[in-house]
């Protein structure tokens, strides 16, 4: 049996997948922010919630993978790079060894999104395969003939932390990102960030994304107008990956994935920035949904590994 978690900023997701890949168990659960070692207790409370529910106290454990909103430094072997700041600095693949008792696989989230819709999910068979994650923070991973790209550094995809593309003057320099910097294409397509420019631009109350798309899809102004910018700055920021990979495929997950304004909306705000004459990257949803991430997660143990 293959387990994934999903270490969300928000919430944690575990997913237990038996040796066909079917869902045989799967939890949820907010996530304890700001305070690391209750992370570390969370996820192996979750991890002995499952196994004890599915297996036999004689039969071997479950393999245990972990998509995180971050990545090990290679140089170090600490997190770095997460938005979920309280992993900074931290040897979370170690620890969690440790307190599981049993070897562990971590990769970033938007990694693991991407290797579970390219292997069995909404870009099975294509290549290249760029998988997105737009909720708390902004990842993305690649994959190409159904492998993880992966260099040096271990930032492959980190596309949030790259300046948004062609910025107007309202746009400059941007909002204050948590790496250090200003404007960075993060800062302007998480969820908190669309909630923020809806609220600016005269939006009421403080909703959250979702309740922003809603409000949108009910025909309110504000929202809409919000919604729109929101698409042009994700059209612009896309535009540059396609021009840099060419993907066959581009996966939305995430919380904003589930906006399906987006998907009717992109192909056309892709033109001005797009370097060709015709675009046929298809930007789709995820087939399993907000299941995706916590697929990839557990099948970061190959099948034959999975057994052993």
């Amino acid at each position: 049996m293959r387990l994934g978690i999903d270490l969300g900023g928000t919430k944690i997701s575990a997913l237990a997948l038996d040796a066909a890949g079917m869902v045989r168990a799967r939890r949820r659960i907010k996530s304890p922010r700001d305070n690391y070692a209750a992370t570390l207790s969370t996820v192996c409370g979750l991890v002995q919630e499952i196994e004890d529910t599915l297996l036999t106290p004689d039969a071997p454990r479950a393999r245990v993978g972990v998509g995180i909103p971050g990545t090990i430094s290679p140089a170090t072997g600490l997190i770095k790079n997460a938005n979920s700041t309280w992993l900074i600095g931290q040897p979370l693949d170690r620890d969690l060894e440790s307190v599981l008792g049993r070897p562990v696989r971590l990769a970033n989230d938007a990694d693991c999104l991407a290797l579970s819709e390219a292997c069995d999910g909404a870009a099975t068979g294509r290549s290249p395969v760029f998988g997105v994650i737009l909720g708390t923070g902004v990842g993305g991973g690649i994959v190409v003939n159904g492998q993880l790209v992966t260099g040096p550094n271990a930032i492959t995809g980190e596309w949030g932390h790259n300046p948004l593309p062609w910025p107007n003057d309202q746009e400059r320099p941007g909002p204050a990102c948590y790496c250090g910097r200003h404007g960075c294409i993060e800062t302007f397509l998480c969820g908190p960030a669309l909630a923020r420019d809806y609220i600016e631009n005269g939006g009421d109350g403080e909703p959250d994304a979702a309740t922003v798309a809603q409000r949108a899809r009910a025909g309110e102004p504000a929202a809409i107008a919000a919604l729109a910018r929101y698409t042009d700055r994700l059209a612009r920021a896309l535009a540059t990956v396609i021009n840099l990979i060419d993907p066959a495929y581009i996966v939305l997950g995430g919380g904003l994935g589930n906006i399906q304004a987006l998907y009717e909306a992109l192909p056309n705000h892709l033109s001005p920035y797009v370097f060709s004459d015709r675009i046929d990257t298809r930007i789709v949803a995820p087939q399993h949904g907000d299941d995706s991430g916590v697929r990839g997660a557990a099948w970061l143990w190959p099948a034959d590994e999975a057994r052993s």
